[in-house]
């Protein structure tokens, strides 16, 4: 056997070999974050601070909101966060915060309570204005009436912020 005419059994075993190194080393990767942004041409999005206008009121819901809304935005798009003159613009208001009695018990108490929050949000594509809307967008969660709110009220409200962000966020860049 001379290296300049290997016998064919090799010659298989050096093609498979090769085969399957161009084989491994070729490989896709899909990412799919939920967004039909173009970002050829949408390239900021500007989110403004959204106060809360709820007769009812927990001071420390208005940063939740704020910040996991921008956080989402930053995550889940490449989109860079600007104060002013965005291609996309995020406005609004916290509306309604409120709890009411959801169900009551054989003792004629209230046995559930039930926590809505509500959310004004207008939307700007300044790019394509024929996708801007105001809507409202609600969440809402339970927790037992024999609980103080609040000793719930912090997880309550982050659950339903994050409900709502996703709703937003649906609602503004995925567009299914």
């Amino acid at each position: 056997m001379t290296w300049n005419n290997p016998p064919r059994r090799t010659l298989r075993v050096l093609l498979c070999m090769a085969a399957l190194a161009m084989a491994s080393a070729c490989t896709v990767s899909y990412k799919f974050t939920g967004t039909s942004i173009d970002y050829n041409v949408i390239k900021t999005i500007q989110i403004d601070n959204i106060p809360i206008r709820s007769a009812y009121v927990w001071a420390p819901m208005g940063p939740i909101f704020n910040n996991q809304l921008q956080d989402l935005y930053a995550n889940q798009t490449r989109l860079q966060l600007v104060k002013r003159g965005g291609d996309l613009h995020i406005a609004g208001e916290i509306t309604n915060y409120e709890q009411y009695n959801k169900s009551i018990s054989a003792d004629g108490y209230s046995s559930q309570v039930q926590l809505k929050i509500t959310v004004n949000i207008r939307f700007t594509n300044n790019k394509n204005h024929q996708e801007d809307f105001e809507r409202q967008f609600t969440a809402t969660t339970q927790y037992e009436s024999t609980q103080q709110l609040a000793n719930v009220q912090e997880d309550l409200v982050t659950e339903m912020v994050e409900d709502l962000t996703d709703q937003i966020f649906n609602a503004t860049v995925a567009n299914w």
